[in-house]
This record gives C-alpha cells, structure tokens and sequence, in this order.
C-alpha cells in the first residue's frame, strides 16, 4: 500500500497570484536598424531584390549612392546591379563594360567592411585611373565596401559612395555595415534557394503546358491559386468547363456536382488515412460535339509544418483531346528522326489518336499518300507497325517540346 507523505509547509510550491499591471514591457530596439533587417529579408522577394534595403541604407548613412551587385560584371558581360542614387545610367554602363576592370576595391575580405583608403591608401586612390576617369567626374570620392560569399558560389558586393563635399566613413558606419551582412548573407542564401526553386518550377510548369496539359491548383478555400496557359485556353472557350468567380463548373449539372465532389473528396482531411493520391478521373461533355474533355483530380500533399489555407491542396488537370501539337513538337520530331514536314505532321496526328484516314483528311492528301509518307516513317524510326509507333513518340523527347 502507498504511503503519502505531505511535504514541509517551507517545500511546498508557492502559487500566489502574479501582480496585475497594465504596462506592457518594452524592450529598446533601435526601429531604424531593425527596419534595415527587415528589409534584408523581405528583399529576398522584392522585384527587383533588396531596391527598399538600399534606399534606407541611402538615407541612414546620408550616402550619395548605394549599389549592390549580385553579380560583378566581367569579361564575358554585365552584371546584375540593384542600385540608388547614380542617375547617370551612362556612367553606369560605362562602368560594367570598362572601368570594372580598373577597380580596385574588388574581392574584399569576407564579413569586414572596409573604405577604399583603408584598403590601398589616400594617395594610391586619388591617383588612381579609375577614379581620376570615372569617379571623380560623377562626384564619387568616398567609398564604403563589403563583400558577402556564400556556399552556392553567390559573390556579393556592396558599395556605398559619398561626395567630394562629404564627409569620409566614420566608425559607427562601418559597423552598421558589419552588424548587416550576417543577416544578408543568410538572405542571400536564401534567395538562391528560391531562385533555384523558381528555376525548376518554370522548367516543369512549361513542359506540363507543352504537353497539353491544362493545371489548375485550388486552395484549400476553395479559390483558384494558379492556373497555367493551357487551362486558361480551354476555360476561354466555355465549351463544357468554365470558370466563374473563383469556382470551376462543368456543362450538365451531374458532371457540375460530380467535379465538386471530387474537388471536396481531394482537401485535406475529407479522407481519412493515407488514401489514394488520385481521387476521381472524369469525362467532361462539350456542347461543341468535340471529344469529351478528360479531368483528373488529385490532392496535394501537405508538408508536415504546413498550415496555410491560401497554399495549393488540390490539383485539376484537364486534357484536350482536339488540341493540336505545337508548332516546336513538329520540329523536334523531324530533327529527331529526320522526318519531312508532312511526315511529321502525320506521325503527331496518329500519336493524337487519329486513324491513318483521319489524319489524311486533316492534311488534304490522299489515303494512298498517307500510307506512302507512313512506309517512309516507318523506315526512318525502325518501327513496323503503328502502335509501336505512336509508343515510341510519345516516350520520346517530341512530347515534352
């Protein structure tokens, strides 16, 4: 049997209640400075990048300008500058396509921000070409400097210039400059991160667009996040789906409830477990009497510290059988196998599904013509019949073009 023993009154936790004030506690942050982090951060986002962190790098260090080069220019072309203050785009140009070759405040020692007397003397700087031809004309004679490396191969320079009438970079400038780049060195990670990201999306989202394959991703609001060009021109043309508002409807009112269903089953949460990640395929009726439109709906995974209503959760795609192939699929298909442009043409028509006598109609030849341009076909790609032929373009690169 258990013994409870009651602790000392002078063990016991003391629960007495926390003292009621109406002031809040209030920590002193210079808001300047923690504007400045903000925007380095933002910036990674900003069109283009980190414009706002060098207007207020302009006015905090009272700088005639502000320049920051994500990629130095060189030999083989002009970099990518965001800059502030120098209005002379001639100057400008001037400077990525001859003087850079000239500047010598170039790749500082990493996390230290230096002026441009610091690193080569007074003397050395005021006699040298760069600044007697370039700098001096544009009323540049003070210069602030730091570079930021990063693991990605990313070299980042920071220039910040003031007149002849001003004064040179104190202390406490440069140590505003030294107390940011740890933050723009991570925000500068990080936009490398996204541009990687934006990179791959737009390689997919274009060969997705180039099979003919319309997508539209829905949030888990219910509204349309993003389509892309081929679903656009399927819904302009109204001709069984359609969109109003933010909802997609469908043309007779069982495939109308039939797609809402599947968009609903698709969410987050509707199913329980694991399920399938393909919740319903269907056909879609057209009013044109063209072929019935295919749809797919699938749900999206939700990463595990994901929460956001406004992210994509479902997906819809939807397949046009009459759509024809792009321009850019008939060239490759004749580089590829050095086809004719009749011939060409003909193959995509049978890999869209044609018999050999439609596709000799769509093209105003005789059947004859076709079977002789299909014999040629046939020779050039080393197949023997037509279904290993429609195979054989389809696992091929001519899809993705």
């Amino acid at each position: 049997m258990a013994v409870v023993t009651e602790l000392p009154r002078s063990l016991r936790p003391l629960h007495r209640p926390l003292p009621v004030s109406s002031e809040v506690p209030v920590l002193n942050v210079d808001t300047e400075l923690a504007d400045l982090v903000a925007a380095i951060y933002t910036g990674t986002m900003d069109n283009p990048p980190w414009q706002d962190l060098i207007e207020r790098l302009l006015v905090r260090l009272r700088a005639s300008s502000v320049v920051l080069m994500l990629k130095p220019p060189g030999p083989d072309g002009g970099g990518t500058m965001i800059h502030c203050g120098l209005d002379d785009l001639d100057a400008k140009a001037s400077y990525e396509n001859h003087y850079f070759a000239l500047d010598p405040f170039v790749r500082l020692d990493e996390d230290r921000a230096v002026t441009v007397e610091e690193l080569i003397g007074t003397d050395a700087w005021l006699q040298s070409p760069i600044y007697r031809e370039y700098m001096r004309p544009i009323d540049v004679r003070h210069i602030l400097g730091a570079d930021v490396y990063t693991r990605e191969g990313v070299e980042c320079r920071l220039r910040i210039t003031r007149g002849h009438d001003a004064a040179t970079f104190d202390a406490d400038d440069k140590a505003l400059i030294h107390y940011l780049l740890p933050h723009l060195k991570r925000a500068l990670q990080l936009h490398s991160r996204l541009d990687s990201l934006e990179c791959e999306r737009q390689i997919f989202a274009g060969t997705v667009n180039r099979m003919l394959l319309g997508v539209i991703s829905i949030a888990q609001s219910g509204e349309i996040v993003e389509m892309n060009p081929e679903a656009r021109r399927i819904l302009a043309q109204r001709d069984g789906l359609w969109l109003s508002g933010h909802t997609l409807y469908a043309e007779s009112p069982k495939e109308r409830r039939d797609l809402a269903r599947a968009i609903q089953l698709a969410m987050p949460g509707a199913v329980s477990g694991d399920g399938p990640a393909v919740i319903d395929a269907m056909p879609v009726t057209r009013p044109s009497g063209n072929s019935c439109l295919v749809v797919m709906v699938r749900s999206i995974p939700v990463a595990q510290w994901s929460d956001s209503r406004t992210r994509p959760a479902v997906t819809v795609f939807i397949r046009d059988p009459n759509a024809s192939a792009p321009q850019s699929a008939h060239e490759l298909a004749r580089r590829l196998f050095g086809l004719t442009r009749v011939e060409s043409r003909l193959a995509l028509l049978l890999v869209d599904g044609l018999t050999l006598d439609e596709a000799a109609l769509k093209l105003s030849i005789r059947r004859n013509t076709a079977r002789t341009h299909l014999r040629s076909i046939f020779c050039k790609t080393g197949v023997t019949r037509q279904t290993l032929l429609v195979k054989l373009l389809l696992n091929s690169v001519t899809a993705l073009a």
